[in-house]
């Protein structure tokens, strides 16, 4: 079963980047992105002992909880539109897309209970890319406590895709000290103790700079 063997190696590479850093593995949770893939391989996933789902897109997300049940724990990592929030908002247990203040006001307004969210920050500032530039998560967190439904467990970044491993350290490590200024606030409904960073390409250096959820496609799937 080759999602398995993925699974098994992914695990090993994680071990051996927390032993770099004197990680403790159990501190990672590592999130199965099944927007290409079916759900018999999904469920191959959740057999190989994936207990985290991401989906990019309200269908996809809706349509595998719907024969894989509510086991896994269901992460809606892609970017949000308002309008589609009532289609998820009481289907997912993560949010890692939020980035202004209308997706809030819906998410709080659709919600029947406090929803765990991750801010989107855009820490390598290319355009092409969703969130809030690192000036402004500040403020934005600030804001999001007249939110009683949002609770910001959280940062959520992606790095570029490049070869230079310098340029994505420098994102996860920019997004670290974000999460610190954040938690130094001490604000209620924003523990902010986790790092959403780290994809097939980069989830070893994520892991180094202090991911604790990281989202991988391709190398569980190929």
């Amino acid at each position: 079963m080759p999602v398995q063997e993925n699974v098994a190696n992914i695990l090993h590479k994680i071990e051996q980047a927390c032993s770099k850093v004197n990680r403790n593995p159990e501190e990672i949770h590592l999130i199965a992105v099944t927007k290409y893939v079916t759900v018999e391989q999904a469920k191959e996933a959740i057999q190989a002992g994936i207990s985290h789902i991401g989906e990019n897109r309200d269908e996809g997300l809706l349509e595998k909880k719907a024969q894989l049940g509510s086991e896994p724990n269901w992460h809606f990592i892609g970017s949000l539109q308002t309008r589609k929030v009532k289609n998820i908002i009481n289907e997912v247990d993560y949010i890692h897309s939020l980035d202004r203040i209308s997706l809030a006001a819906e998410i709080n307004k659709r919600s029947d209970a406090p929803v765990k969210c991750f801010v989107q920050v855009n820490t390598s500032g290319e355009e092409s890319k969703h969130g809030l530039t690192p000036n402004e998560v500040t403020d934005f967190v600030k804001e999001l406590m007249d939110y009683k439904n949002i609770e910001v467990v959280g940062l959520m970044t992606m790095a570029p895709n490049t070869e230079q491993t310098e340029v994505i350290r420098e994102c996860f490590v920019k997004l670290r000290e974000l999460r610190n200024d954040v938690q130094a606030l001490q604000l209620p409904n924003a523990s902010c103790k986790e790092l959403s960073m780290g994809m097939s390409n980069d989830y070893e250096i994520a892991i180094e700079e202090g991911a604790t959820f990281i989202r991988i496609g391709t190398s569980i799937f190929a």
